[in-house]
């Protein structure tokens, strides 16, 4: 791909990748409220598991966005993939998203191991962010002028 600048690209990265850690912490609050109402037996919104499922959705495209733009940026630039841990982070962080939203789409009274695993992967998810954006930041530097 013979772009004269990757610039708009990695803006657009940015922003996504902003938007996916806002979405991640709007996901645990609204997933703590709705643990919490749970476990003390009182009643939550109505409109709290649709946003959360909203938001889940949202973040799968945020995240499934930035692994296209991460692919064909580098793919772009560079000619190959794995110039750097940062594919490793970030495919990981992808495989948690869609088993997160998979699990989530399981939980059910007939399937106690689902919630679990949906809060469980939440959880290493955010070291997966932890990672994707520390070692973005050292790739996005690659690019800047």
């Amino acid at each position: 791909m013979n772009l004269p600048s990757f610039l708009w690209l990695w803006r657009i990265a940015a922003w996504s990748m902003g938007l996916s850690l806002l979405t991640y912490s709007l996901l645990g609050i609204s997933g703590v409220w709705m643990r919490r109402s749970r476990r003390q037996a009182i009643p939550r919104p109505g409109w709290l598991q649709s946003l959360h499922l909203a938001l889940g959705g949202l973040l799968v495209l945020l995240v499934l966005l930035l692994l296209t733009i991460g692919l064909v940026g580098t793919l772009g630039y560079y000619g190959s993939l794995g110039h750097s841990v940062h594919l490793v982070a970030g495919l990981t962080v992808v495989a948690l998203v869609l088993l997160s939203a998979g699990s989530a789409m399981q939980i059910g009274a007939g399937r106690p191991w689902a919630r679990s695993l949906h809060v469980g992967t939440n959880l290493v998810l955010f070291l997966g962010f932890l990672a994707v954006s520390l070692s973005g930041w050292s790739v996005v530097q690659k690019y800047l002028p």
